[in-house]
């Protein structure tokens, strides 16, 4: 599909916006000054964290490794603004309420506000599905590979179908290519390819992704006809004159669902980044990364009171009793999560495990004074224990009673206190990465959305409706922890607002973001996992 092909014309009632102003001398210069402040405020925050946490020094070639994944994790969501926001903007250029120049900056920094916003808990959801093995070595070259992998081949499909001007998902992107890796390590250590993933959060996950964009139509659809049967201001539903722009309380609608958009979509996909590039500062730097050491006072002893608590649960379910070394527990605690096959080992495993970490979290202190030699380790132990939990409470062979499965919960609360956490410094890189990104590259969606949807031109209602849907759906998904895509649902809330509307849609182009759709998946699985093989014989 040409997505610069002109579908209206540049002059008359439906004239198109003007798409060719660009930020200008000063725009362009602000661009440069910020992406280098940017990349300088990064470096400065990775050297002021290794020396707060007594890294002496850091060798040359993981210092290269680092630049590199972050470069690339940071380019993913570069890519992901002028991809994903395009969406965002289109509505408000369409309908004359801001220029699209202004528009996109206006959508940029109110991306920004919403990374900065956000809880981290889609972060690491979407880190969830990695295989266990390879987040526990992501600093090896099993987890370089990975991160590499999945990371390049996202942003190959996001930039093909941008070239294209195909609005397609970046979420559905990364999510098959993580599944992409998972199963491609899987079958290289001799396993099947359905062991390398947790396929109940990928449920859970794909769930989200399919059934939003069909929320995004039907909701839009609805609201579209409640509206018109309710509000009966003619002015709405006209279609704008030539570049004139709305009424000004119209303009107004219009311009804070675009800005509730942007920033929900900022709160939303810029979690998708953070995951792994926290991934990448274990790996690479764990003595800073690996534990939250910013956890207050207090969190020794309730981590002992909760640990306390679950061990005795471990421990009444321990039949027959076993206690085996903790390099047993270790294998065994890992095994159970990567093939969900409970034994009689595993609680037994568990009890070692918790007891040794309470152990070790007592003799230091605080998480803040563990050495740097162990800091990994205790990191690594905390994580398997979590993620062990997650699947315990759900364990029919144990019939736990509600007590137990609370005093579980706890527990896992207060590990992932531990070892889920966010620096702002993270928040603000991939904060500007996003916000730069929306600023550049827009234009193709943009004219996908504005004018290949429907075949009659955008109105103000109908733009109002899908931004209003579209902000609702992501909200609420982002409080469920959970990625869904800005793409899919404001491009099907803008067919469901025109199918509202009795207005014809383009079927051509609602072919080809069905292809885009059905194909995001197995395509950057595919390609994740050739990545993943090759680059695992040349890191």
């Amino acid at each position: 599909m040409n997505a610069t092909a002109a579908a209206m014309p540049a002059t008359g009632p439906n004239a198109r916006p003007n798409l060719d102003n660009g930020l200008g001398d000063v725009g362009l210069y602000g661009f440069l000054a910020v992406m280098l402040a940017g990349l300088g405020f990064v470096a400065y925050s990775i050297y002021s964290d290794a020396t707060a946490a007594g890294v002496q020094s850091i060798t040359f070639l993981p210092f290269v490794m680092l630049f590199l994944a972050l470069l690339i994790a940071l380019g993913f969501e570069f890519v992901n603004g002028f991809h994903d926001t395009a969406n965002a903007v289109a509505t408000v250029i369409y309908t004359n309420s801001l220029p699209a120049n202004v528009a996109v900056v206006w959508s940029g920094f109110f991306n920004f506000l919403g990374v900065m916003a956000s809880t981290g808990a889609v972060a690491f959801g979407i880190v969830s599905l990695l295989p266990v093995e390879l987040i526990l070595q992501v600093g090896g070259q099993a987890g370089f590979a990975m991160v590499f992998a999945l990371l390049i081949a996202a942003i190959i499909w996001n930039l093909g179908t941008w070239y294209l001007g195909i609005p397609s998902s970046s979420s559905h992107t990364l999510i098959g290519s993580i599944i992409g890796v998972g199963v491609a390590n899987a079958l290289m250590h001799g396993r099947a390819g359905t062991a390398g993933v947790d396929w109940e959060q990928a449920t859970k996950i794909g769930e989200a992704l399919l059934f939003s964009p069909l929320i995004g139509f039907f909701a839009a659809l609805m609201l579209f006809v409640a509206a018109k049967a309710v509000i009966r201001i003619p002015a709405l539903y006209k279609e704008p004159h030539g570049t004139t722009p709305p009424p000004l309380w119209i303009r107004g609608l219009l311009v804070l669902t675009c800005t509730g958009v942007s920033f929900a979509h900022g709160s939303n996909d810029g979690q998708k980044g953070m995951g792994l590039i926290m991934l990448i500062l274990i790996g690479i730097v764990p003595t800073a990364y690996a534990l939250n050491r910013a956890v207050p006072a207090t969190y020794e002893a309730q981590f002992h009171s909760t640990s306390a608590a679950a061990v005795g649960v471990f421990g009444a379910h321990n039949n027959p009793a076993v206690t085996p070394t903790i390099d047993a527990a270790r294998a065994e605690v890992t095994q159970y999560i990567a093939v969900h096959k409970f034994t009689p080992n595993t609680m037994g495993s568990l009890t070692v495990l918790s007891s040794d970490i309470d152990k070790q979290v007592a003799a230091y202190g605080s998480l803040a004074k563990v050495p740097a030699a162990v800091t990994r380790n205790i990191r690594n132990d905390m994580y398997l224990t979590s993620s062990a939990m997650k699947r315990l409470g759900k364990e029919k062979a144990l019939a736990l009673n509600p007590a137990e499965v609370a005093s579980l919960d706890a527990y896992k609360k207060n590990l992932d206190k531990a070892t889920q956490f966010i620096p702002t410094w993270v928040k603000v890189a991939v904060a500007i990465a996003l916000g730069l990104g929306t600023m550049i590259g827009w234009k193709r969606i943009v004219v996908t959305v504005g004018e290949k949807i429907g075949k009659d031109h955008l109105t103000y209602a109908q733009g109002a409706v899908a931004e209003l849907v579209t902000m609702v759906t992501i909200s609420a998904a982002d409080s469920f922890g959970l990625p869904v895509s800005t793409t899919h649902v404001l491009s099907s809330g803008v067919a469901g607002a025109m199918a509202g509307n009795g207005s014809a849609l383009q079927m051509a182009t609602l072919r080809n973001l069905a292809i885009a759709w059905v194909l995001t998946l197995p395509v950057s699985i595919l390609l994740s996992g050739f990545l993943y093989v090759g680059l695992s014989q040349i890191i």
